[in-house]
């Protein structure tokens, strides 16, 4: 992947780390509000794929009530190429994360990231719109049981 400073500018500016680590924050909040213990690590670098990816972001659904076998059952053509998307975005959610941490949104301890609240009301236009789809993939994500069956509903080998 290239450097920020040679991504192409519209790239850059919604992919910046600010904007994806917010998302990153916000989905293991809601993640660790609905399940009761913090997300496992490796789903930060996964889950916000399905937030920053336009497409699948506005194929999501309204709430929770959708299960994500019954979604992704429906999807097949957004999950087909989920793989290759957490692969080339990779570098992007690293950096995400890096600034979470840096800017104390979040915390890792014992494998796991751990969100500090911080309130999202002030967010507008599309980054509203992301962090409502953050929302609700955090509580979606803490629905499903094991991480492996997460990954594995959304096409992830690891």
């Amino acid at each position: 992947m290239l450097s920020r400073a040679q991504r192409p500018q519209a790239f850059a500016a919604f992919l910046n780390p600010a904007v994806v680590g917010a998302v990153q924050a916000v989905m293991a909040q809601e993640y660790e509000l609905k399940r009761g213990r913090a997300m496992v690590w490796p789903l930060a670098l996964i889950l916000p794929v399905l937030v920053l990816h336009r497409s699948t972001r506005e194929a999501l659904p309204s709430s929770i009530r959708t299960h994500l076998p019954t979604w992704a059952g429906r999807n097949p053509a957004l999950l087909a190429g989920f793989g290759l998307r957490v692969d080339s975005t990779l570098p992007v959610l690293r950096e995400g994360l890096r600034f979470a941490l840096r800017h104390s949104l979040i915390q890792v301890e014992g494998g796991a990231v751990h969100a500090v609240p911080w309130s999202t009301r002030r967010a507008e236009g599309e980054l509203q719109e992301l962090l409502k789809a953050a929302r609700l993939v955090g509580k979606w994500a803490a629905t499903v049981d094991q991480p492996s069956t997460l990954l594995a509903l959304l096409g992830v080998r690891v």
